[in-house]
C-alpha cells in the first residue's frame, strides 16, 4: 500500500476512513461555517476524521453567468478563520498556480480539479507549497496514468499526495465508476472515492451540470467496500438552492445514516 501521512489529526492511509465534505463553493460566511459546523458534530459523533471543503472559486463552470464564488482573497480569508475556530483542516480548488503560495495559508490541502490534472505548472505549484495536494482524476484519464500527476507533485519533495476518483466520461453528459481504478490508483497514494461528482450528469442541464443523487448510496457503499481511504462528499442543507452544483450533492440530513452504513461496510469488509 501506498505511503501514509497525516493532514491535522486526519490520518491518510492508516486503514481509518476519513471524510472530505462540504459545499461546492463558498456561498457565504455564514453558510459554509454552518455546513462546516454541523459535518463536524456529525463525524464527531461517530468518530470519523473530517475534512472540510469548499471551493472559493469554481473557474470550470459550464456557463459564464454561473455563480464562481466570492475570489482568493475573499475566500482564503473565510477559510482561514473557519479553521482556526472550528479546529478543522480545509481543503479547496486552485485552479492557477499563481494562487498556489496564497491559498497554502489558509488551507491543508489544495486540490487539483479533474479537467486540469495534467496541468504540470499548477502540480509543480501546489507540490512546491508542501500542503497536501489531492489530485482529482481527469474523466479523461486512464487509472494508471495518474502516476504521472503524481510523479509530478513528487518532483518537488512533497510525498502529502493522494488521488480521488470521481467517474469517467461515458458519451455525451455521463459518466460511469470503473471500481478497478480504487485498487490501481491505490498502489500509487492513498485514494478517495468522489460519490457527488461521480453521479453528476456534465453540463446536462441547460447551461448547469445534472445529477442522480438517488445512487449516491450505491457508489459509496460499493466503493468502501473496494477498500478506499476517504470518501469525498459534497454536501448541502438546501441542493434545490445551491449556487453550485445542487444537482448532485447530497442532502445534509442524509449524511448521518449513510457514514453509519459505510463504517458498517468497512468493518464487516476488514473483518473487523
Amino acid at each position: 500500500m501506498s505511503q501514509s501521512f497525516e493532514i491535522g489529526p486526519v490520518q491518510l492511509g492508516s486503514g481509518r476512513l476519513f471524510l472530505i465534505a462540504g459545499p461546492c463553493v463558498i456561498e457565504s460566511e455564514a453558510h459554509a461555517r454552518k455546513m462546516a459546523e454541523a459535518i463536524q458534530h456529525i463525524t464527531s459523533d461517530l468518530g470519523i476524521p473530517y475534512i472540510f471543503k469548499a471551493s472559493y472559486d469554481k473557474a470550470n463552470r459550464t456557463s459564464v453567468k454561473s455563480f464562481r464564488g466570492p475570489g482568493v482573497e475573499e475566500g482564503t480569508r473565510i477559510l482561514s478563520r473557519l479553521a482556526k475556530d472550528t479546529g478543522l483542516p480545509v481543503l479547496t480548488d486552485v485552479h492557477e498556480a499563481a494562487h498556489c503560495e496564497v491559498v497554502a495559508e489558509a488551507a491543508d490541502v489544495l486540490q487539483i480539479p479533474a479537467f486540469l490534472c495534467r496541468q504540470t505548472d499548477l502540480l509543480v505549484a501546489a507540490g512546491k507549497t508542501g500542503r497536501a495536494v489531492n489530485i482529482k482524476k481527469g474523466q479523461f484519464v486512464a487509472p494508471w496514468d495518474m502516476a504521472h500527476p503524481v510523479e509530478k507533485v513528487r518532483s518537488t519533495g512533497n510525498e502529502r499526495v493522494f488521488l480521488t476518483e470521481r467517474g469517467a466520461s461515458f458519451g455525451y453528459n455521463t459518466l460511469v465508476v470503473d471500481y478497478r481504478s480504487l485498487p490501481v490508483m491505490r498502489g500509487l497514494a492513498p485514494v478517495v472515492f468522489d460519490g457527488t461528482h461521480s453521479v453528476q450528469q456534465p453540463s446536462a442541464a441547460n447551461g448547469v451540470s445534472g445529477g442522480q443523487p438517488e445512487f449516491i448510496p450505491v457508489l459509496v457503499r460499493a466503493a468502501v467496500a473496494a477498500g478506499v481511504d476517504g470518501i469525498f462528499l459534497e454536501v448541502h442543507d438546501d441542493p434545490a438552492h445551491a449556487k453550485s452544483d445542487g444537482a448532485n450533492a447530497l442532502r445534509l440530513d442524509l449524511l448521518k445514516p449513510l457514514l453509519e452504513r459505510l463504517l458498517a461496510i468497512q468493518m464487516a469488509a476488514s473483518g473487523t
